[in-house]
Formats: structure tokens, sequence, C-alpha cells
């Protein structure tokens, strides 16, 4: 598998992740352009999300949740892990990755871990398309680490 690639989708999964934790912690500022360059540019119009409760949200929706987040949770934090390449076809690409959450008050429990299938659109930048997010079992997320 190409190893710039992983890069790149590493690099931009952490980017967006990074941006949520301040976002909802409130140490950016609750402007348009931040959220614009910080949320809406690398998402992909036709962007769905499929979260472990299993509705499905569109970019518009998404984002009006998370607009309004702004400055909710300041001691929220997230930790991505183990994020690989499964395939890529055309201009697309399919990884995985695990998103580990400590105080997250909008989920139960607050200290929590997923894993994701994602899939970004490619070209001049990543832009992401689809997630799909799955509790991992309840003895992982017990066992942790939460030290993020």
């Amino acid at each position: 598998m190409d190893s710039a690639l992983l890069v790149q989708v590493r690099d931009e999964i952490e980017r967006l992740h990074r941006f949520f934790v301040r976002w909802f912690a409130g140490t950016v500022a609750e402007t348009d352009d931040v959220f614009e360059d910080g949320f809406f540019k690398h998402l992909d119009p036709g962007f769905l999300l499929i979260p472990p409760a299993g509705t499905i949200t569109d970019l518009s929706g998404l984002g009006k949740i998370i607009r309004a987040a702004h400055g909710s949770n300041p001691d929220f934090r997230i930790a991505i892990r183990n994020a690989s390449i499964r395939g890529t076809w055309d201009d697309h690409v399919l990884v995985t990755y695990e998103e580990w959450q400590r105080n997250a008050l909008a989920s139960s429990p607050p200290d929590n871990a997923r894993v994701a299938s994602a899939i970004f659109r490619s070209g001049e930048s990543l832009k992401w398309l689809h997630v799909h997010e799955t509790w991992l079992p309840k003895a992982v997320m017990e066992a942790g680490p939460y030290d993020f």
C-alpha cells in the first residue's frame, strides 16, 4: 500500500478530530470562517455519517449539530488509533481507524471507543465522503487506555 497515501489519510483523520476537540472545547473562534476551514471544506457535499446508534446524518444535519456544540465540552478529548487503508479505486480510498473518546458528554459511556470505516474522495486533497462507526466491544472500551 502507498505509504505516502497512508500518511495523508492519517493526517486528515487526526486533523478533523483535532478540530472537533477544539470546537467542542471552545478554544477556536465561533465564526463562519473557522467552521468552514475546520469542518465544511474537508467534507464532500454528499457526505453521510452513520454513528454507532445507526442513524444516518447528512452533511447539512451534521454541520448544524457540530456548529451548535461550540464550547459545550471543554474536557472532551479524542485519540485516533490503528488507521489503515483497506482499498483504493478510481478516486476513492477506504480506510478504517479507531476513535477513542474521553469525557464525551454526548456519549454513553463518556469514555468510549468506536471503530470507523471511512471513504474519502481523493484528488488535490482528501474529502470525507462516508463514515460508518460501530462501538468497540465493551471489554475493549473498559480496558482503555484513556491516557490522552
